[in-house]
Protein backbone atom coordinates (compact mmCIF):
# COMPACT_ATOMS: atom_id res chain seq x y z
CA UNK A 1 0.00 0.00 0.00
CA UNK A 2 1.48 3.05 -0.88
CA UNK A 3 1.65 6.50 1.30
CA UNK A 4 1.91 9.48 -0.61
CA UNK A 5 2.41 11.56 2.32
CA UNK A 6 5.92 10.24 3.16
CA UNK A 7 7.52 10.21 0.26
CA UNK A 8 11.41 8.96 0.56
CA UNK A 9 13.95 11.59 0.54
CA UNK A 10 17.12 10.29 -1.67
CA UNK A 11 20.35 12.12 -1.42
CA UNK A 12 22.70 11.41 -5.05
CA UNK A 13 26.25 12.84 -4.03
CA UNK A 14 27.95 13.83 -7.29
CA UNK A 15 26.39 15.31 -10.43
CA UNK A 16 28.82 13.34 -13.17
CA UNK A 17 26.93 11.32 -16.02
CA UNK A 18 25.80 8.42 -13.06
CA UNK A 19 24.41 10.71 -10.30
CA UNK A 20 22.56 12.59 -13.47
CA UNK A 21 21.46 9.04 -14.97
CA UNK A 22 20.70 7.82 -11.55
CA UNK A 23 18.59 10.98 -10.31
CA UNK A 24 16.39 11.07 -13.93
CA UNK A 25 15.99 7.09 -13.63
CA UNK A 26 14.93 7.21 -9.97
CA UNK A 27 12.09 10.08 -10.79
CA UNK A 28 10.78 7.77 -13.08
CA UNK A 29 10.19 5.10 -10.98
CA UNK A 30 9.36 7.01 -7.94
CA UNK A 31 7.93 10.72 -9.04
CA UNK A 32 7.10 12.14 -5.86
CA UNK A 33 10.00 11.26 -3.87
CA UNK A 34 12.35 13.89 -2.72
CA UNK A 35 15.39 13.91 -4.38
CA UNK A 36 18.60 15.84 -4.20
CA UNK A 37 21.61 16.16 -5.74
CA UNK A 38 24.45 17.50 -4.71
CA UNK A 39 27.68 18.59 -6.47
CA UNK A 40 30.90 19.99 -5.66
CA UNK A 41 32.06 22.15 -8.30
CA UNK A 42 30.27 24.81 -10.36
CA UNK A 43 28.68 22.38 -13.19
CA UNK A 44 26.93 19.15 -14.16
CA UNK A 45 28.68 16.52 -16.23
CA UNK A 46 31.67 15.87 -14.44
CA UNK A 47 34.52 14.96 -16.95
CA UNK A 48 31.79 15.97 -19.66
CA UNK A 49 32.08 19.37 -20.91
CA UNK A 50 31.17 20.92 -24.25
CA UNK A 51 32.69 24.69 -24.96
CA UNK A 52 32.40 26.69 -28.24
CA UNK A 53 35.23 29.40 -29.00
CA UNK A 54 35.65 30.99 -32.63
CA UNK A 55 33.65 28.61 -34.53
CA UNK A 56 34.75 25.26 -32.95
CA UNK A 57 32.47 23.02 -31.04
CA UNK A 58 34.85 21.40 -28.71
CA UNK A 59 34.81 18.18 -26.17
CA UNK A 60 37.52 18.44 -23.40
CA UNK A 61 37.15 14.73 -22.83
CA UNK A 62 34.58 12.16 -24.32
CA UNK A 63 33.44 13.28 -27.61
CA UNK A 64 31.23 10.52 -28.10
CA UNK A 65 29.57 6.55 -27.05
CA UNK A 66 29.13 3.70 -28.01
CA UNK A 67 25.55 2.13 -28.78
CA UNK A 68 26.52 -1.03 -27.31
CA UNK A 69 26.02 -1.68 -24.66
CA UNK A 70 22.98 0.26 -25.22
CA UNK A 71 21.94 2.07 -21.96
CA UNK A 72 23.87 5.60 -23.41
CA UNK A 73 21.72 5.35 -26.35
CA UNK A 74 18.20 4.29 -25.11
CA UNK A 75 18.33 6.98 -22.22
CA UNK A 76 19.05 9.24 -25.63
CA UNK A 77 15.51 7.57 -26.81
CA UNK A 78 13.91 8.41 -23.52
CA UNK A 79 14.60 11.81 -23.47
CA UNK A 80 13.71 12.55 -27.04
CA UNK A 81 16.71 13.45 -28.21
CA UNK A 82 18.25 10.38 -30.32
CA UNK A 83 17.62 12.41 -33.78
CA UNK A 84 20.32 14.61 -32.48
CA UNK A 85 22.69 11.70 -32.35
CA UNK A 86 25.25 12.05 -34.93
CA UNK A 87 27.61 8.94 -36.44
CA UNK A 88 30.81 8.82 -37.92
CA UNK A 89 31.64 9.45 -41.68
CA UNK A 90 31.91 6.39 -43.27
CA UNK A 91 34.24 7.32 -45.76
CA UNK A 92 37.18 7.97 -43.35
CA UNK A 93 36.65 4.90 -41.03
CA UNK A 94 40.13 3.88 -40.01
CA UNK A 95 43.03 5.09 -37.77
CA UNK A 96 46.51 5.34 -38.06
CA UNK A 97 49.54 4.05 -35.14
CA UNK A 98 53.19 5.87 -35.39
CA UNK A 99 55.48 3.92 -36.54
CA UNK A 100 58.94 5.82 -37.04
CA UNK A 101 57.73 9.26 -36.69
CA UNK A 102 54.85 8.53 -39.57
CA UNK A 103 51.14 7.24 -39.37
CA UNK A 104 50.23 4.25 -40.63
CA UNK A 105 46.98 2.59 -41.01
CA UNK A 106 45.77 0.18 -38.45
CA UNK A 107 44.98 -2.96 -41.00
CA UNK A 108 41.58 -2.82 -41.88
CA UNK A 109 39.49 -5.38 -39.28
CA UNK A 110 42.43 -5.27 -36.46
CA UNK A 111 40.33 -4.28 -33.00
CA UNK A 112 42.32 -4.42 -30.19
CA UNK A 113 43.32 -8.03 -30.45
CA UNK A 114 41.18 -9.17 -32.73
CA UNK A 115 42.85 -9.59 -36.16
CA UNK A 116 39.42 -10.16 -38.19
CA UNK A 117 41.27 -10.35 -41.20
CA UNK A 118 44.26 -11.72 -42.02
CA UNK A 119 45.55 -10.50 -45.70
CA UNK A 120 45.57 -6.19 -44.15
CA UNK A 121 47.91 -7.54 -41.24
CA UNK A 122 50.24 -9.72 -43.76
CA UNK A 123 50.68 -6.92 -46.02
CA UNK A 124 51.07 -4.19 -42.88
CA UNK A 125 54.68 -2.80 -42.73
CA UNK A 126 53.64 -2.56 -38.87
CA UNK A 127 54.90 -5.51 -38.08
CA UNK A 128 58.29 -7.33 -38.79
CA UNK A 129 58.26 -10.84 -40.69
CA UNK A 130 58.91 -12.37 -37.69
CA UNK A 131 55.85 -10.75 -35.86
CA UNK A 132 53.04 -11.68 -38.56
CA UNK A 133 54.81 -15.42 -38.28
CA UNK A 134 54.18 -15.33 -34.52
CA UNK A 135 50.18 -13.94 -35.17
CA UNK A 136 50.05 -17.01 -37.70
CA UNK A 137 51.34 -19.24 -35.09
CA UNK A 138 48.54 -18.25 -32.02
CA UNK A 139 45.69 -21.36 -33.16
CA UNK A 140 48.95 -23.53 -31.76
CA UNK A 141 49.54 -21.75 -28.85
CA UNK A 142 47.72 -23.23 -25.60
CA UNK A 143 46.53 -23.22 -22.56
CA UNK A 144 45.64 -25.77 -21.69
CA UNK A 145 42.03 -24.98 -23.13
CA UNK A 146 40.44 -28.24 -20.74
CA UNK A 147 41.87 -27.07 -17.96
CA UNK A 148 40.56 -23.37 -18.19
CA UNK A 149 36.96 -24.26 -19.29
CA UNK A 150 36.51 -26.17 -15.60
CA UNK A 151 37.86 -22.98 -13.77
CA UNK A 152 34.94 -20.61 -13.42
CA UNK A 153 35.97 -17.66 -13.41
CA UNK A 154 39.10 -18.53 -15.30
CA UNK A 155 42.29 -16.69 -13.28
CA UNK A 156 42.62 -12.86 -13.86
CA UNK A 157 46.01 -12.03 -16.16
CA UNK A 158 47.17 -8.49 -17.25
CA UNK A 159 46.63 -7.48 -20.61
CA UNK A 160 50.38 -7.68 -21.28
CA UNK A 161 50.59 -10.87 -20.37
CA UNK A 162 47.93 -12.23 -22.21
CA UNK A 163 48.72 -10.58 -25.69
CA UNK A 164 52.26 -11.51 -25.45
CA UNK A 165 51.40 -15.05 -24.61
CA UNK A 166 48.75 -15.56 -27.50
CA UNK A 167 50.49 -13.31 -30.14
CA UNK A 168 53.85 -12.29 -29.44
CA UNK A 169 55.69 -8.70 -28.10
CA UNK A 170 55.36 -7.44 -31.65
CA UNK A 171 51.34 -7.32 -31.86
CA UNK A 172 51.54 -6.03 -27.74
CA UNK A 173 53.88 -2.81 -28.77
CA UNK A 174 52.58 -2.25 -31.89
CA UNK A 175 48.88 -3.07 -31.70
CA UNK A 176 47.25 -3.64 -28.34
CA UNK A 177 49.42 -1.08 -25.97
CA UNK A 178 48.40 2.06 -27.70
CA UNK A 179 45.15 1.30 -28.35
CA UNK A 180 44.84 0.13 -24.58
CA UNK A 181 46.62 3.11 -23.67
CA UNK A 182 44.08 5.64 -25.51
CA UNK A 183 40.75 3.73 -24.68
CA UNK A 184 42.10 3.36 -20.82
CA UNK A 185 44.90 5.55 -20.19
CA UNK A 186 45.97 2.54 -18.22
CA UNK A 187 49.49 0.54 -18.23
CA UNK A 188 48.67 -2.84 -19.53
CA UNK A 189 51.34 -4.42 -17.62
CA UNK A 190 48.77 -4.20 -14.73
CA UNK A 191 45.20 -3.69 -16.44
CA UNK A 192 43.19 -6.51 -16.07
CA UNK A 193 42.10 -8.77 -18.82
CA UNK A 194 38.74 -10.39 -17.21
CA UNK A 195 37.46 -6.40 -16.24
CA UNK A 196 38.51 -4.88 -19.84
CA UNK A 197 38.29 -7.18 -22.18
CA UNK A 198 36.74 -10.48 -21.03
CA UNK A 199 35.35 -11.30 -24.10
CA UNK A 200 38.91 -12.57 -25.58
CA UNK A 201 39.40 -14.34 -22.37
CA UNK A 202 36.08 -15.99 -23.05
CA UNK A 203 37.35 -16.81 -27.32
CA UNK A 204 40.43 -18.40 -25.09
CA UNK A 205 38.47 -20.56 -22.87
CA UNK A 206 35.88 -21.62 -25.81
CA UNK A 207 37.80 -21.83 -29.08
CA UNK A 208 41.73 -22.35 -27.70
CA UNK A 209 42.50 -19.45 -29.98
CA UNK A 210 41.42 -16.17 -30.72
CA UNK A 211 42.62 -16.17 -33.98
CA UNK A 212 40.33 -18.72 -35.26
CA UNK A 213 37.35 -17.07 -33.03
CA UNK A 214 37.55 -13.68 -34.25
CA UNK A 215 37.54 -14.88 -38.08
CA UNK A 216 34.16 -16.88 -37.48
CA UNK A 217 31.58 -14.64 -39.24
CA UNK A 218 29.52 -14.43 -36.57
CA UNK A 219 31.85 -11.85 -34.59
CA UNK A 220 30.76 -8.44 -36.37
CA UNK A 221 32.19 -5.69 -38.02
CA UNK A 222 35.38 -6.62 -40.00
CA UNK A 223 35.67 -3.39 -41.91
CA UNK A 224 36.78 -0.64 -39.31
CA UNK A 225 39.90 -0.45 -38.02
CA UNK A 226 41.05 0.25 -34.68
CA UNK A 227 38.06 0.87 -33.20
CA UNK A 228 34.28 -0.07 -33.53
CA UNK A 229 33.49 3.12 -35.37
CA UNK A 230 30.11 2.30 -37.11
CA UNK A 231 28.64 1.80 -33.15
CA UNK A 232 29.97 5.38 -32.27
CA UNK A 233 27.51 7.71 -31.68
CA UNK A 234 27.37 12.05 -30.25
CA UNK A 235 24.89 14.11 -29.97
CA UNK A 236 25.05 17.31 -32.57
CA UNK A 237 25.67 20.16 -29.94
CA UNK A 238 28.13 17.78 -27.89
CA UNK A 239 27.90 16.03 -24.89
CA UNK A 240 26.82 18.84 -23.00
CA UNK A 241 23.73 18.94 -24.31
CA UNK A 242 22.90 15.31 -23.06
CA UNK A 243 23.98 16.51 -19.35
CA UNK A 244 22.10 19.83 -20.01
CA UNK A 245 18.56 17.91 -21.36
CA UNK A 246 19.06 15.05 -18.21
CA UNK A 247 19.01 18.28 -15.60
CA UNK A 248 16.29 20.04 -17.04
CA UNK A 249 14.10 16.83 -15.89
CA UNK A 250 15.24 17.07 -12.35
CA UNK A 251 12.91 19.43 -10.28
CA UNK A 252 14.91 22.85 -10.12
CA UNK A 253 15.73 22.80 -6.62
CA UNK A 254 17.00 19.56 -6.18
CA UNK A 255 19.88 20.30 -7.64
CA UNK A 256 23.13 21.49 -5.78
CA UNK A 257 26.14 22.79 -6.95
CA UNK A 258 29.45 23.72 -5.14
CA UNK A 259 28.27 21.97 -2.35
CA UNK A 260 30.42 19.27 -1.32
CA UNK A 261 29.78 16.73 0.84
CA UNK A 262 32.57 15.25 3.10
CA UNK A 263 30.62 12.85 5.47
CA UNK A 264 28.11 10.36 5.36
CA UNK A 265 26.90 8.46 8.38
CA UNK A 266 24.21 6.32 9.85
CA UNK A 267 21.54 7.80 12.28
CA UNK A 268 19.21 4.64 13.15
CA UNK A 269 17.31 4.53 9.74
CA UNK A 270 18.58 7.52 8.55
CA UNK A 271 21.85 8.83 6.66
CA UNK A 272 22.89 12.13 7.86
CA UNK A 273 25.69 14.29 5.64
CA UNK A 274 27.94 16.56 6.56
CA UNK A 275 28.81 19.32 3.89
CA UNK A 276 31.67 21.35 3.81
CA UNK A 277 31.41 24.77 5.30
CA UNK A 278 32.41 26.47 2.50
CA UNK A 279 29.66 24.65 0.24
CA UNK A 280 27.27 27.36 -0.94
CA UNK A 281 23.91 25.27 -0.38
CA UNK A 282 21.45 27.32 2.60
CA UNK A 283 19.00 25.66 4.64
CA UNK A 284 20.42 22.27 3.34
CA UNK A 285 18.54 19.65 4.11
CA UNK A 286 21.09 16.59 5.64
CA UNK A 287 19.05 13.84 6.59
CA UNK A 288 17.90 11.41 4.04
CA UNK A 289 15.99 8.04 3.82
CA UNK A 290 18.79 7.22 1.53
CA UNK A 291 22.13 7.66 -0.26
CA UNK A 292 23.25 6.89 -3.78
CA UNK A 293 27.03 8.04 -3.87
CA UNK A 294 28.52 8.92 -7.62
CA UNK A 295 32.01 10.03 -7.10
CA UNK A 296 35.31 8.36 -7.91
CA UNK A 297 35.99 6.05 -5.53
CA UNK A 298 38.32 7.67 -3.46
CA UNK A 299 35.95 10.12 -2.49
CA UNK A 300 33.34 7.66 -2.04
CA UNK A 301 35.50 5.65 0.44
CA UNK A 302 36.40 9.18 2.37
CA UNK A 303 32.80 9.74 2.84
CA UNK A 304 31.63 6.06 3.97
CA UNK A 305 34.76 5.93 6.37
CA UNK A 306 32.82 6.40 9.64
CA UNK A 307 29.75 4.58 8.59
CA UNK A 308 31.38 1.69 6.74
CA UNK A 309 34.84 1.67 6.96
CA UNK A 310 35.22 -2.37 5.23
CA UNK A 311 33.08 -0.87 2.01
CA UNK A 312 35.78 2.49 3.07
CA UNK A 313 38.98 -0.02 2.34
CA UNK A 314 37.87 -1.38 -0.45
CA UNK A 315 36.91 1.95 -2.26
CA UNK A 316 40.15 3.95 -1.19
CA UNK A 317 42.41 0.90 -3.06
CA UNK A 318 40.97 1.13 -6.36
CA UNK A 319 43.77 3.35 -8.26
CA UNK A 320 43.43 6.22 -10.71
CA UNK A 321 44.89 7.93 -13.07
CA UNK A 322 44.49 11.11 -15.23
CA UNK A 323 45.29 12.70 -18.25
CA UNK A 324 45.11 16.41 -20.51
CA UNK A 325 43.19 16.54 -23.69
CA UNK A 326 44.53 19.90 -26.15
CA UNK A 327 41.99 20.90 -28.56
CA UNK A 328 43.85 22.64 -31.52
CA UNK A 329 41.86 24.65 -34.46
CA UNK A 330 43.97 24.53 -37.75
CA UNK A 331 43.19 26.06 -41.26
CA UNK A 332 43.06 22.67 -43.50
CA UNK A 333 46.00 24.29 -45.64
CA UNK A 334 48.16 24.33 -42.17
CA UNK A 335 48.35 20.45 -42.37
CA UNK A 336 50.09 18.61 -45.04
CA UNK A 337 48.58 15.43 -43.77
CA UNK A 338 45.77 13.78 -45.95
CA UNK A 339 43.51 13.23 -42.57
CA UNK A 340 41.99 10.17 -44.33
CA UNK A 341 40.94 8.82 -40.80
CA UNK A 342 39.64 9.64 -37.53
CA UNK A 343 42.75 9.85 -36.06
CA UNK A 344 46.60 7.87 -34.26
CA UNK A 345 47.97 6.17 -31.54
CA UNK A 346 51.26 6.09 -30.02
CA UNK A 347 53.09 3.23 -28.93
CA UNK A 348 54.86 3.66 -25.97
CA UNK A 349 57.73 2.20 -27.93
CA UNK A 350 57.80 6.00 -30.14
CA UNK A 351 59.12 7.33 -26.73
CA UNK A 352 56.80 10.67 -27.48
CA UNK A 353 54.76 12.82 -25.01
CA UNK A 354 51.40 12.17 -26.43
CA UNK A 355 49.10 9.20 -26.00
CA UNK A 356 46.98 9.52 -28.96
CA UNK A 357 45.48 12.16 -31.45
CA UNK A 358 42.07 12.53 -32.94
CA UNK A 359 40.64 14.43 -35.65
CA UNK A 360 37.78 15.65 -34.17
CA UNK A 361 36.23 17.50 -36.79
CA UNK A 362 36.62 14.65 -39.15
CA UNK A 363 34.60 12.24 -37.21
CA UNK A 364 31.42 14.19 -36.80
CA UNK A 365 29.48 17.50 -37.94
CA UNK A 366 29.35 20.73 -36.79
CA UNK A 367 33.07 20.97 -34.74
CA UNK A 368 34.65 23.07 -37.38
CA UNK A 369 33.56 25.64 -39.53
CA UNK A 370 34.54 25.43 -43.27
CA UNK A 371 37.68 24.14 -44.12
CA UNK A 372 38.66 24.56 -40.59
CA UNK A 373 40.29 21.15 -38.54
CA UNK A 374 39.85 20.41 -34.98
CA UNK A 375 42.55 18.17 -33.47
CA UNK A 376 42.34 17.03 -30.23
CA UNK A 377 46.16 15.91 -27.86
CA UNK A 378 45.92 13.25 -25.37
CA UNK A 379 48.69 13.73 -22.53
CA UNK A 380 49.45 11.73 -19.93
CA UNK A 381 48.00 8.65 -18.57
CA UNK A 382 49.29 6.10 -16.44
CA UNK A 383 52.56 5.41 -18.12
CA UNK A 384 53.65 9.02 -18.40
CA UNK A 385 51.72 10.96 -15.35
CA UNK A 386 54.67 12.95 -14.30
CA UNK A 387 53.36 15.07 -17.52
CA UNK A 388 49.99 15.91 -15.48
CA UNK A 389 52.36 18.84 -13.59
CA UNK A 390 53.19 20.99 -16.06
CA UNK A 391 51.67 23.66 -16.78
CA UNK A 392 49.23 24.77 -19.38
CA UNK A 393 51.79 26.84 -21.74
CA UNK A 394 53.75 23.89 -21.52
CA UNK A 395 50.82 21.34 -22.70
CA UNK A 396 50.12 23.48 -25.80
CA UNK A 397 54.05 23.44 -26.80
CA UNK A 398 54.20 19.58 -26.61
CA UNK A 399 50.59 19.35 -28.51
CA UNK A 400 51.89 21.91 -31.16
CA UNK A 401 55.58 20.17 -31.41
CA UNK A 402 54.12 16.43 -31.95
CA UNK A 403 51.32 17.82 -34.30
CA UNK A 404 53.54 19.49 -36.75
CA UNK A 405 55.53 16.37 -36.91
CA UNK A 406 53.45 13.74 -37.54
CA UNK A 407 50.81 15.76 -39.48
CA UNK A 408 52.76 17.98 -41.44
CA UNK A 409 51.80 21.56 -39.65
CA UNK A 410 53.12 24.14 -40.61
CA UNK A 411 51.89 27.95 -38.76
CA UNK A 412 50.55 28.34 -35.17
CA UNK A 413 47.12 27.29 -34.61
CA UNK A 414 43.75 29.19 -34.81
CA UNK A 415 42.90 28.21 -31.18
CA UNK A 416 43.82 26.03 -28.37
CA UNK A 417 41.87 25.03 -25.45
CA UNK A 418 43.94 23.01 -22.73
CA UNK A 419 41.72 20.45 -19.95
CA UNK A 420 43.25 19.03 -17.38
CA UNK A 421 41.84 15.85 -15.44
CA UNK A 422 43.96 14.47 -12.81
CA UNK A 423 43.04 11.03 -11.10
CA UNK A 424 39.80 10.65 -13.81
CA UNK A 425 40.11 7.75 -14.69
CA UNK A 426 39.76 4.37 -12.34
CA UNK A 427 42.57 1.58 -13.19
CA UNK A 428 41.32 -1.77 -13.54
CA UNK A 429 44.08 -3.78 -12.69
CA UNK A 430 44.39 -7.12 -12.06
CA UNK A 431 41.76 -8.61 -9.28
CA UNK A 432 39.28 -5.87 -10.20
CA UNK A 433 36.47 -8.06 -10.72
CA UNK A 434 37.29 -9.44 -7.34
CA UNK A 435 37.53 -6.62 -5.51
CA UNK A 436 34.05 -4.98 -6.98
CA UNK A 437 32.49 -8.48 -5.99
CA UNK A 438 33.61 -7.70 -2.76
CA UNK A 439 32.31 -4.17 -2.54
CA UNK A 440 29.17 -5.12 -3.89
CA UNK A 441 28.57 -8.11 -1.57
CA UNK A 442 29.08 -5.66 1.30
CA UNK A 443 26.82 -3.21 -0.12
CA UNK A 444 23.96 -5.42 -0.51
CA UNK A 445 23.84 -5.90 2.91
CA UNK A 446 22.87 -1.71 3.45
CA UNK A 447 19.62 -1.31 1.14
CA UNK A 448 19.38 2.11 1.61
CA UNK A 449 22.95 2.62 0.23
CA UNK A 450 24.36 2.62 -3.59
CA UNK A 451 27.29 3.03 -5.64
CA UNK A 452 27.15 4.52 -9.08
CA UNK A 453 30.09 6.10 -11.47
CA UNK A 454 33.19 4.55 -13.38
CA UNK A 455 34.93 2.95 -11.12
CA UNK A 456 33.12 -0.42 -10.76
CA UNK A 457 31.92 -2.42 -14.01
CA UNK A 458 32.81 -0.10 -17.14
CA UNK A 459 34.49 3.45 -17.92
CA UNK A 460 32.50 4.28 -21.23
CA UNK A 461 29.48 6.50 -21.18
CA UNK A 462 27.00 3.62 -21.68
CA UNK A 463 28.41 1.47 -18.79
CA UNK A 464 28.43 4.79 -16.08
CA UNK A 465 24.60 5.60 -17.21
CA UNK A 466 23.95 1.91 -16.39
CA UNK A 467 25.75 2.20 -13.38
CA UNK A 468 23.50 4.35 -11.84
CA UNK A 469 20.43 3.38 -13.44
CA UNK A 470 20.87 0.44 -11.28
CA UNK A 471 21.88 2.24 -8.41
CA UNK A 472 18.29 4.17 -8.92
CA UNK A 473 16.46 1.15 -9.64
CA UNK A 474 18.19 -0.92 -6.28
CA UNK A 475 17.32 2.28 -4.20
CA UNK A 476 13.82 2.22 -5.44
CA UNK A 477 13.14 -0.84 -4.79
CA UNK A 478 13.33 -0.36 -1.28
CA UNK A 479 10.62 2.44 -1.02
CA UNK A 480 7.97 0.95 -3.55
CA UNK A 481 5.54 1.29 -0.50
CA UNK A 482 6.00 4.63 -0.03
CA UNK A 483 5.25 6.76 -3.09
Amino acid sequence: MTNAQHPPSIAIIGGGISGLAAAHQFLELLPHAQLSLFEASNRLGGVLETIERDGFLIERSADNFLSAPPAALELCRRLGIENELVRTDESRRQAFVVRNGRLVPIPEGFYLMSPRKLLPILRSPLLSLRGKLRLLAEPFISRGAIALRQLDPPPDESVASFVRRRFGREVFEKFVQPLIAGIYTADPEKLSMAATMPQFVEFERTYSSLLLATLRPTHGDKSASGARYGLFLAPKHGLQSLVMKLASQLPQNAIHLNTRVVRAERQTTKWQLTFNPQSEIRNPQSVFDAIIVAVPAPAAAKLLESAYSEIAAELARIEYAGCAVVSLGFHRGQIGHALNGFGFVVPQTENRKIIAGSFASLKYPGRAQGDDVLVRVFIGGALQPELLDVPDADFRQIAIEELTQLLQITGEPLITDTARWPGSMPQYHVGHLARVGRIEQLVAGVPTLALAGNAYRGVGIPQCIASGEAAARQIASAFVDRV
